[in-house]
């Protein structure tokens, strides 16, 4: 079955399945969750490329929106030039549809967009990079923007920290966030979901909205993910008992960054940064949603729907 309930996509096409980590955004990998119950003993790591998938779009009359490789990398290392030369051509191929690729090899794909250049700007493609904190973006965003493409996006999900586009490295650091507009075409964002999901701070989502609004960069708001952060009832840290509006600062004057625990960043080490505190509870992803102060956010790159 290729349907998909990604929210962003109709279709999915996996022509190659497998995937290695590579950043704090693969730790708890939904396509691995996704693996381990269904392929038996075979590891996640073994990646596999499957030349009888490649002609799967060529079948489906009617326009999609086809997620590439939702259970891999197409720029995986261990996936041969020549396997996604045919990808690439069967894309061409079939332009009833918009193929949207993710990756988090940049790298790899502007090496080997270099050497395929009848493949820039194919206009049923989009390229985009998954960007799960500052450190992220600073890698990737760089590299995609030089990579010839009709639609350039990023996909900041899990987003497991604040995210300044306007920082992506080729642009100044005085620069105003509507510079990245030039360069960015769609930003998806969304939390993590699954048994070992770590919360996303509203301040993070509402930021990157605020920015793209500012830039007229189409804002796609895909889910919470496992989390929400109720807005009635109070609770306390149970360590050290602050309740204060949801939050407290400590002696330090750093804030407390509540938690599914209920432990404030005083309580937990510090490892939380500096920003405002709230208060998390664990709903599980349907009932967390996908409103974003209090509306849904489904925008598309300019002309796409």
């Amino acid at each position: 079955m290729t349907k998909t309930k990604i929210e962003w996509a109709d279709r999915v096409w996996n022509p190659v399945t497998g995937c290695t980590k590579v950043s704090e955004g693969c730790r708890n990998c939904y396509a691995e969750r996704l693996a381990k119950r269904f392929w038996g003993e075979r590891k996640f790591a073994e990646v596999r490329c499957y030349e009888e998938r490649l002609n799967e779009p060529l079948h489906w009359k009617e326009p999609q929106r086809v997620f590439v490789n939702s259970m891999s990398d197409l720029f995986h290392p261990d996936v041969h030039d020549g396997f996604i030369y045919g990808a690439f051509m069967r894309m061409a191929k079939a332009t009833q549809h918009t193929y949207i690729i993710l990756t988090k090899r940049p790298q790899r794909m502007a090496q080997w967009f270099a050497k395929n250049e009848s493949f820039w700007d194919l206009p049923n493609v989009w390229i985009g990079v998954s960007v799960e904190n500052q450190q992220a973006a600073d890698e990737r965003i760089p590299i995609l923007i030089l990579i010839p493409a009709v639609v350039r996006f990023v996909s900041c999900e899990p987003l497991l920290g604040p995210v300044d586009l306007s920082l992506s490295g080729t642009i100044p650091y005085s620069a105003p966030y509507s510079t990245f507009g030039n360069e960015l075409d769609w930003v998806i964002v969304g939390g993590e979901s699954g048994p070992n999901a770590r919360p996303m701070h509203p301040d993070w989502a509402r930021n990157l909205r605020d920015q793209c609004s500012m830039a007229h960069v189409p804002f796609f708001f895909k889910q919470w993910g496992e989390y929400v952060v109720p807005f009635d009832g109070e609770r306390a840290c149970r360590v050290c008992g602050c309740t204060e509006n949801y939050a407290c600062v400590d002696d330090s004057g750093e804030t407390c960054f509540w938690v599914e625990q209920d432990l404030c960043s005083q309580c937990i080490g510090k490892d939380r940064p500096a920003e405002r505190a709230v208060k998390y509870a664990r709903v599980g992803k349907r009932q967390a949603g996908r409103l974003l102060d209090g509306q849904e956010w489904l925008e598309y790159p300019n002309g796409h729907h």
